[in-house]
């Protein structure tokens, strides 16, 4: 158990991390005070019914409590609530810094909540750890078969389905049309390759002296150095089977490709472009101080609140090269029944409600996300509760999810992150270079693979 809890906790510090990959932009919620469930008090998760007839009580613990997002939660319990007669859930709102840790105390201490919404490129290793309870039995085929693939497949575990996924996201490009037309660009037509991408930022550059006011392009603002690899592979660099891929040609030309663009604009003109990022209000891209960067399509909802004179568009992001593939990330959420809840089958009815497709449209609508739900995603990108902006960024998030990989940790590298990043970060900061970077990267993460087989 602690040697499990002590992954779990290793793997969401990674994921949270600006330097990795990256859970869902806007999903995340931020530390809060606030400890009780929908109607006050914190939740009894007794789920038993008494032979009386009365109602079984579910516990679902959520991290989202922000002003925008527990609204929505609520209302979805009211729905279900109101739409039997045999199981009343409660909400319990658990702050995002605590929920994974509470979580495994509650298991080990035999009162589990009943439902939880926990990470799903985390899910085999709950599963294997028996964190979580399997679902197979209850999950016919047009509940299997509402996700999409990759979503469906990290939920699986020696042949069982543990989790049913709820949203997710994909990262893309944005750009500045006004600063395109400015600089002679055809605002309809982004760049398609890396080497595309140079060029437009070239012309996209306005250079003052030996600083710059605008610059086209860096890499590493917005995702990290392991977006990119994932972008020029075309796979992860470990695959579920602890198969490594780090001292490669794709993988030397991605970190020599970043290191050119970081010493073409220097390391002052990036560390503040980085640091006005601060203020999500009015980041660097609203103010025109960067003309095309990558993101988490969520960050569409700033742009949407904060940017609303901004002229910008969208795009997948450019491959290596012509034929290698825009390959992009995502993460996201899963609900499912921690090991020891007391009710699995009605657990299990809940978090079908939670997946379906009038469900998940609602929560599309009102928080932007990308939902695990095919069907109700494709519904949501024509939904007239978006502007026409809106409708043009979810339309992509659901095409882009065709490029769009998930990392699952493998059960044989489980912390693989926390050993190999700070490498990675060697290399940027050049205080390694590239070849002898990734030969330790890769020699180390192949030795983690074989003292866990």
């Amino acid at each position: 158990m602690k040697k499990y809890l002590l992954l779990i906790v290793m793997s969401i510090l990674l994921l949270s991390a600006c330097g990795g990959f990256q859970i869902g932009g806007g999903s995340e919620e931020p530390a809060s005070t606030e400890t009780d469930n929908a109607s006050g008090d914190t939740a009894d998760s007794g789920s038993e019914a008494s032979g009386s007839g009365e109602k079984i009580t579910l516990d679902f613990w959520t991290f989202w409590g922000s002003e925008q997002r527990r609204p929505i939660v609520d209302q979805i319990i009211e729905d279900f609530n109101n739409s039997q007669e045999e199981i009343e859930v409660q909400h319990t709102y658990v702050p995002w810094g605590d929920i994974w840790t509470k979580n495994l105390a509650a298991i080990a201490a035999g009162d589990p909540p009943d439902v939880i919404i926990n990470d799903i490129n985390t899910v085999k290793l709950r599963a294997q750890e028996g964190q979580m309870e399997p679902l197979t039995e209850f999950v016919d085929e047009e509940v299997q078969n509402r996700f999409y693939d990759q979503m469906a497949e990290a939920t699986m575990f020696d042949g069982e389905m543990y989790a049913l996924p709820f949203n997710t996201d994909t990262q893309i490009l944005f750009y500045n049309k006004d600063l395109f037309e400015e600089a002679g660009l055809d605002p309809e037509d982004p760049p398609s390759t890396w080497a595309e991408m140079e060029e437009y930022a070239a012309a996209l550059d306005v250079q003052e002296g030996e600083s710059y006011e605008t610059i086209g392009f860096y890499p590493l603002i917005g995702p990290g150095s392991d977006l990119w690899m994932l972008n020029a592979l075309g796979e992860n660099y470990i695959d579920e089977e602890g198969n490594v891929s780090i001292d490669t040609e794709p993988v030397h030309d991605t970190f020599n490709w970043i290191l050119e663009q970081k010493n073409k604009y220097g390391e002052n003109t990036i560390t503040s472009i980085n640091s006005q990022f601060e203020n999500a209000q009015q980041d660097p891209f609203m103010a025109g101080n960067i003309a095309m960067m990558v993101q988490n399509a969520n960050y569409y909802v700033q742009l949407r609140d904060f940017g609303q004179d901004l002229n910008f568009g969208v795009a997948p992001l450019p491959e290596k090269e012509e034929g290698n593939g825009h390959t992009s990330w995502g993460g996201g959420f899963v609900a499912e029944v921690p090991s020891g809840a007391k009710n699995p089958e009605a657990s299990y009815q809940f978090i079908e409600f939670l997946t379906n497709h009038d469900t998940q449209l609602y929560w599309a609508e009102n928080n932007f996300d990308l939902v695990a739900n095919q069907e109700a995603a494709m519904a949501a990108a024509e939904s007239e509760e978006f502007s026409e902006a809106g409708q043009e960024v979810y339309s992509l998030m659901v095409e882009n999810m065709d490029n769009t990989l998930l990392t699952p940790q493998p059960l044989v590298a489980p912390d693989y992150a926390s050993t190999i990043n700070p490498t990675f970060e060697s290399i940027i900061s050049e205080d390694t270079t590239v070849e002898a970077g990734l030969e330790k990267a890769q020699s180390d993460l192949e030795r983690i693979v074989e003292n866990n087989r």
